[in-house]
């Protein structure tokens, strides 16, 4: 790993909030979800599957997203995830608390 690359505990506590940014434009499924944020973050920050799934059965237990199944248009079904009403809610409170600790964050480093 460069020196550049974003460790993973800086970002552990935003999983969820990362998640929820990609819900909220369109329905994914678990590899989508990781493959999005590794693209994004122009390879920066790589979700290891494991920590994507405790994340979203996580978010499903707090009624943040709720999944279905796929078709099989295109191989083996897959498990989609959808942001509900409160997960929308959530991602909003999240981004919020997360732009205030990084203004406070700017001004202490």
């Amino acid at each position: 790993m460069s020196t550049s690359k974003v460790t993973s505990d800086l970002l552990r506590g935003n999983t969820d909030t990362m998640i929820l940014r990609l819900l909220t434009e369109a329905d994914r499924y678990g590899y989508e979800i990781v493959k999005l944020i590794a693209e994004r973050s122009q390879g920066e920050y790589e979700l290891k599957e494991a920590t994507m799934y405790s994340s979203v059965r996580r978010l499903e237990a707090d009624g943040d997203i709720t999944w279905y199944w796929g078709d099989e248009s295109q191989g083996g079904r897959r498990k989609y995830f959808k942001i509900t009403e409160k997960g929308r809610a959530t991602y909003t409170h999240n981004k919020t608390t997360w732009e205030y600790a990084k203004r406070v964050l700017d001004t202490l480093l």
